[in-house]
């Protein structure tokens, strides 16, 4: 059955739900026939009774008359002695003896002979009597046997025509599958042909599952095509970043074998060469951090106070970076039982990175502040501020895009390569938050990070 097409089994399904419903109203259809049969069988047997229980009760003595040619009467009393008889002896025979309590009605058959006899007591001064009356019911019998070759001709006929409807229904409702899977096919391929001019799938017409599915596939193809463009654009923006301290560190340890006899020299190429392989390392670690961002992991649950020990420790960091200038902090957490879906080492990144870029604003000397507040619906706000020139209002745009930077100005010992902000901005929204960055009223640079809580 699972190799079988969607088509066929949704056509030998149809069949057989078909086949026991037909098949259902068959027998009730038989069931009713035959009830209506027996019942004028009874009927007219009856009839022809009647005036011999009237004749009977009126008049219990006399001997009964004889009926007419074809009336199929018995009169018995209860000793079994048959008064009137022009019953056949198989019908006789198959009669109960004795006066019943109750009118009675069976059905006699005796392979060339379907009979309905009907009994009815009469009770009277001079004793008990039964008049059993019969009525030949060959011709119901032949009725209902025609009509049962009619039901099974009739429910074959409609069994095949529910699955030739079912075929071509099903072939109908999968034709715009069959459109989409070429499409997709000539879309593997690089044949945009079969497609519209975004390279979509087709939609049908109509407002159904299927145009609800076309729509979500579309909407995936535009998300990988845009996942991949990124991708191709971080691996040719990251090689474009490896090569210049690659070449740099080539270029370093060139000059080190070349002063392996001045001992000053070596060391002067030596450390430039470990800064060199220090930016490497560095690039290649918020890269990673970058990658990781997309994994699909379990959000963590960090407390404020926790939080508010990492930013400690990046406040103590950023102090002891060369010419950091002023670095200041203010922290107002009022719960700090309240959890968010960030690790504090991420927060760390995020605070370090975001203070880094304050920090290499450009300007000498330069005062950076940093705030922590949880305000009352619990949402925890960073703000990292600094009093140098700002940001330029073109770049505001794309601050968060990877490998991006302002200007040449803006770079520092903690990497310089354009991924610290999207970085940020990647962590705040796997938290469920955001991230900001504008140039604020008095000068310098603001960034906000929020961070709303579990």
């Amino acid at each position: 059955m699972r190799r079988l097409s969607v088509r066929a089994r949704i056509t030998i399904g149809s069949t057989l739900v078909g086949a026991v419903v037909l098949t259902l109203v068959a027998l009730v259809l038989h069931v009713q026939v035959q009830e209506a049969t027996l019942a004028t069988d009874r009927s007219l047997a009856a009839g022809d009774g009647a005036s011999f229980v009237a004749d009977l009760r009126s008049n219990p003595g006399e001997t009964p008359d004889r009926p007419s040619e074809g009336v199929l009467v018995g009169i018995r009393d209860d000793d079994g002695t048959w008064l009137l008889d022009t019953l056949p002896a198989d019908v006789r025979g198959a009669l109960p003896p004795g006066v019943p309590r109750e009118p009675t009605t069976r059905r006699v058959g005796s392979g060339h002979r379907q009979a309905t006899v009907v009994g009815t007591p009469v009770r009277t001064a001079v004793g008990d009597f039964v008049v059993w009356s019969a009525h030949d019911g060959r011709a119901g019998h032949q009725t209902v046997e025609r009509f049962d070759r009619s039901l099974v001709t009739g429910t074959l006929l409609a069994l095949a025509a529910s699955a030739v409807g079912a075929w071509l229904l099903s072939t109908v409702a999968l034709r715009p599958v069959t459109r989409m899977r070429r499409t997709a096919e000539a879309l593997r391929r690089g044949d945009t042909s079969l497609g519209d001019a975004t390279g979509h799938l087709p939609v049908g017409p109509s407002d159904d599952e299927l145009a609800d599915l076309a729509r979500t596939l579309n909407a995936f193809l535009d998300r990988q095509r845009v996942d991949a463009a990124r991708e191709r654009r971080m691996v040719s923006d990251a090689s474009h970043e490896l090569r210049t301290p690659l070449a740099a560190l080539t270029a370093r340890l060139e000059l080190a074998h070349r002063a392996s006899g001045d001992a000053v020299a070596l060391e002067r190429e030596l450390s430039a060469a470990e800064a060199d392989a220090a930016r490497l390392v560095a690039l290649a670690e918020t890269m990673l951090e970058l990658s990781r961002l997309d994994e699909v992991r379990p959000a963590p649950t960090t407390p404020a106070s926790a939080l508010v020990t990492e930013l400690m420790g990046c406040v103590d960091r950023a102090r002891a970076i060369a010419g950091a200038g002023d670095v200041d902090f203010s922290v107002r957490v009022a719960d700090p039982a309240v959890v968010y879906a960030v690790t504090p080492a991420g927060f760390g990144r995020v605070v370090d990175n975001l203070v880094a870029n304050a920090v290499a604003s450009g300007a000498a000397d330069v005062e950076v502040r940093i705030a922590l507040d949880q305000q009352t619906d619990g949402v925890l706000v960073l703000t990292v501020r600094d009093d140098g020139p700002g940001v330029p209002d073109s770049f505001l745009p794309r601050a968060f895009d990877r490998f991006t930077r302002a200007d040449e100005a803006r770079r520092t010992t903690l990497g310089g390569s354009g991924l610290g902000l999207a970085l940020v901005r990647g962590t705040a929204e796997r938290a469920g938050g955001s991230a900001s960055l504008e140039n604020g009223p008095d000068g310098g640079a603001v960034a906000r990070v929020h961070l709303p809580a579990r």
